[in-house]
């Protein structure tokens, strides 16, 4: 692979980079495995070849996990010995940025100028995460009177199963990964087959880190072949899933059969709320870039706009115009800042969920394809934009994952909560407004777990990310993630008196 100084302009590699699962310390190569091949997005070229886990490597890993944590080989060093090593991650993360900006690049489709953002995101959630080693509280009661002592004691709940998606493959795994580290847990960590590169390199980072062989394992493979395993066995505790509300609800029942704890992140459809007397101006341009980062691939994108009517007809031809200003084309360009959604699958059914809109009486304005995108056979979809859509329709309903965005309008608080609060989801929102008591009171009464209010996609690791409703449960990120992967013990002392 040709490895650029910073971000630039990225050739395809002459050959696809071979990868090794990390089982037990130990490193197996894709030669030692059928592997699974992941071609580029944009070219169709094979970049990418991951040793596919069998059900042997998987047992493997949940009993090197399970060992690795009743040994406390991890859990029982020092907060700060665990601390310190979650920074050296981090570091060697920013050592190896360009390496793994490229990965991203090449496997997801994401612009190559685009990606170093979410790298930089992926070193702060490991930063972060190594201070909260060292601030995982209990409590103590000594309101008993004389003859009594209350602890409780926090402990860290054991094997974490992590099953991660697709389209931010290494800031996701970030998002729970080091979170579990800093409070003692094991892992296993199952990214998606499509983008499985970035999370076995960092197996090789961890390594070198001085994590303990068995307290991380990372394999690649489907959720088909391992999803009920990771799932269901008896060394997994808990279960940690971003993606779909679909498979969501499976791992909730099979997790619900043997009493797991889960942590599910799972879809969205998040309204942007602006009102009259906002800065239009930067609405416009965050509206546009919450509906088209990462080519709408992303469950907190801003997918529905919920514009005050008054100015509806002039913000909409605003949003187009930052859109237009978007260059679609080959991730591997430094011009380009829109790239292909992830897989054909993907663009399927982006493009229906297009013809759906259009047939339900919706007006769809696109931006215009250039004859270099034309010329490329990967996944690309054009930024869409829908005006006259109604809260009823499926294309203001359902997560579409694309570069879409569906326009509502609003006259007055009490409709545009209403609109905002239709879907079944409840994960992320936009307030656009300079009435401070406005802003607020829409925090109050929006379903979400997530509300930015004059800003968008500006999340840091100190927040967490909470899904409502057909969002998720639980929660990830910021100090409160000490919470899902710990659990409380009660210890009550009876004293004597001297």
């Amino acid at each position: 692979m040709q490895h650029s100084t910073g971000p630039g302009p990225l050739k395809l590699p002459e050959k696809p980079r071979d990868y090794s699962a990390l089982i037990d310390g130990r490193f197996v190569r894709a030669g030692e495995r059928d592997v699974i091949e992941r071609e580029n997005p944009a070219h169709g070229t094979v970049v990418s070849r991951y040793p596919k886990a069998t059900a042997e490597d998987l047992r493997e890993a949940l009993k090197a996990a399970r060992r690795s944590f009743d040994s406390a080989v991890w859990s029982g060093l020092s907060a700060a010995d665990r601390s310190r090593i979650l920074l050296k991650v981090a570091a060697l993360i920013d050592q190896h940025r360009v390496e793994l900006r490229e990965i991203e690049c090449l496997e997801v489709g994401k612009p190559i100028g685009l990606v170093d953002r979410e790298i930089g995101g992926t070193i702060a959630h490991w930063e972060y995460a190594a201070t909260l080693a060292r601030h995982s509280y209990g409590d103590t009661y000594d309101t008993f009177g004389n003859g009594a002592l209350g602890l409780i004691l926090r402990n860290p709940v054991g094997v974490v199963s992590m099953i991660t998606p697709w389209n931010y493959p290494l800031l996701i795994n970030s998002q729970k990964l080091p979170f579990a580290l800093a409070v003692g847990c094991s892992a296993v960590v199952k990214p998606s087959e499509l983008t499985s590169g970035s999370a076995l390199r960092l197996g090789e980072l961890l390594m070198e880190a001085g994590i303990p062989a068995g307290v991380v394992n990372i394999i690649a493979g489907t959720g088909l072949d391992l999803g009920d395993e990771l799932c269901s066995a008896e060394e997994v505790d808990m279960i940690s899933f971003t993606g779909s509300t679909a498979v969501g609800r499976k791992i909730g029942a099979l997790a619900g059969e043997r009493l797991k704890r889960v942590s599910l992140e799972l879809g969205g459809k998040s309204a942007h709320i602006v009102c009259a007397d906002a800065d239009l101006d930067l609405a416009a341009e965050k509206v546009a870039l919450g509906a088209t980062r990462n080519a709408g691939q992303a469950c907190v994108g801003g997918t529905r706009l919920v514009v005050e009517r008054s100015i509806a007809e002039k913000f909409c031809e605003a949003v187009q115009t930052e859109i237009s200003k978007l260059k679609v084309g080959d991730p591997l360009d430094l011009e380009t800042t829109l790239g292909p959604l992830v897989s054909g699958l993907q663009k399927q059914r982006v493009e229906g969920y297009i013809a759906d809109g259009e047939r339900a009486g919706a007006q769809r304005w696109s931006l215009e394809a250039d004859r270099a995108v034309s010329a490329l056979p990967g996944h690309f979809v054009q930024p869409t934009v829908f005006t006259g859509v109604e809260p009823a329709m499926k294309i203001a309903q359902e997560e579409i994952f694309g570069p879409v965005l569906s326009v509502l309008t609003f006259d007055d608080f009490g409709e545009a909560v209403s609109i905002a609060n239709s879907t079944s989801y409840g994960l992320a929102a936009g307030v656009w407004t300079n009435d401070l008591n406005t802003a607020i009171q829409f925090s109050r009464k929006l379903v979400a777990g997530s509300i930015e209010v004059n800003t968008f996609l500006a999340g840091v690791p100190e927040l967490p990310i909470v899904g409502h409703r057909d969002s998720g449960v639980g929660h990830e990120r910021g100090r409160f993630a000490i919470d899902e992967f710990t659990e409380l013990k009660t210890v009550q002392l009876q004293t004597r008196p001297i």
